[in-house]
């Protein structure tokens, strides 16, 4: 009998297409912003190594959130947390316009990421219970494909605004509004996929056994895959170095997503079936070899071209990464499994872009891309050449071994 909510093999269900458009527009709202984040840091006074210290401290920050949210979403309310999650970013955004010391910048970073950290898990949770394993590689491959979308959209959108006149902070207040509309719609239509086919009842059942051993040993590569995963700031900043000039950064992000965009929701088929590790992996060492280029290119041609080259780890490691956890954890510890992992990613966030801050101002973006890369690069072989992951219960694997 057919799940109402879960969708089949043509049919994703509904719970999947409003995750996909609240992070639509909440993406919008973020990468209006992001793309100019250096350039207004740098107005206040903060350097490049402020701003590794701002993105690394509110990711790590929010990796904290992502662990106690993720475990206390599998006995729920996940839907209130989702709602919230995308409800505090808004307030940030609104308060970064109107930040005029550079300390000002980090508190709403840190508000904002601790609203990612806590709808990350539970987010993720909901999509894993609405898709079922023959087609949850699509189902997160269209929800990163919506987000990637909406990422698109928000520089282009700064990129107008900016043109008619409006400064920084306008463009920031603006994107700070467009940013309430994901978590209206959410409170408006979201429900649990667990309660309609269970009740709330079945939905508070948590599986309070260990997370299996597969998990845990794909959590460590991960976890050194995001060592080298510091921020995109960082290849703005390269852009800039090469020759960018600051009008026609948000074209070049919104250039990057649109990629994004087309290769998410393929990139998570694929996954569905060949061994998802393997689709991970690929993408991992797609990214290493970007970053190598980044750090090579001489030219504004190069690093565009480079910036499309990268979109090609998105489209083909986001979604396999979090239908890999799904597979390897039992429904009932998704949340704790996605809170671990969002965490795990997040907390080495802030060594990472301390180091490629530290070693950018020291001995140059050269170095420091370049070991990026080489973490991320031991990270997919360390993947690809390791032992399959399998479901503790023996199956929902499948292909996504």
């Amino acid at each position: 009998m057919r799940v109402r909510g879960a969708g089949g093999r043509r049919g994703l269900g509904p719970v999947v297409w409003l995750l996909g458009f609240a992070s639509l527009a909440n993406d919008v709202s973020s990468e209006a912003i992001f793309p100019l984040l250096p350039l207004f840091l740098a107005g206040l006074g903060g350097g490049i190594a402020y701003l590794g210290l701002v993105e690394g401290s509110a990711d790590a920050l929010a990796s904290l959130v992502k662990v106690v949210a993720g475990r206390y979403s599998d006995r729920g309310p996940r839907r209130l947390l989702v709602v919230g999650g995308y409800g505090l970013p808004a307030v940030a955004r609104a308060a970064l316009a109107a930040a005029v010391r550079p300390w000002n910048v980090l508190a709403a970073r840190l508000v904002d990421r601790v609203g990612k950290g806590i709808r990350s898990g539970p987010r993720d949770a909901l999509l894993a219970d609405a898709a079922g394993p023959e087609n949850r590689g699509r189902a997160f491959g269209v929800q990163r494909s919506m987000d990637h979308l909406g990422a698109a959209m928000g520089p282009l959108l700064a990129s107008l605004l900016l043109a008619l006149g409006a400064s920084l902070r306008g463009t920031f207040a603006v994107a700070a509004g467009l940013g309430l509309l994901a978590p209206l719609l959410l409170a408006l239509r979201l429900r649990d996929p667990r309660e309609e086919r269970g009740g709330a009842a079945a939905a508070a059942r948590p599986d309070r056994g260990p997370l299996p051993g597969a998990f845990w040993r794909y959590l460590a590569l991960a976890g050194l895959f995001a060592l080298g995963n510091s921020s995109d700031a960082f290849l703005l900043a390269r852009a800039r170095e090469v020759g960018f000039e600051a009008a026609g950064l948000p074209l070049l992000w919104a250039g990057h997503h649109v990629i994004k965009a087309l290769t998410g929701a393929p990139g998570g088929a694929l996954s569905d079936r060949v061994p998802r590790r393997w689709v991970v992996a690929a993408g991992w060492l797609a990214f290493a070899l970007a970053y190598a280029g980044f750090a090579l290119a001489r030219t504004e041609l190069e690093v565009a071209l480079l910036f499309g080259f990268y979109a090609v780890y998105h489209g083909l490691a986001e979604p396999a990464e979090r239908a890999l956890v799904a597979d390897v954890a039992g429904p009932g510890a998704r949340g704790r499994a996605f809170g671990w992992y969002h965490g795990v990613a997040g907390a080495a966030s802030l060594p990472a872009g301390i180091l490629t801050g530290v070693l950018w101002e020291r001995v140059g973006s050269r170095t420091a891309l370049l070991t990026c890369a080489a973490l991320a690069a031991l990270a997919g072989l360390g993947l690809a050449a390791g032992p399959g992951l399998r479901h503790p219960a023996g199956t929902g694997a499948g292909r996504g071994a």
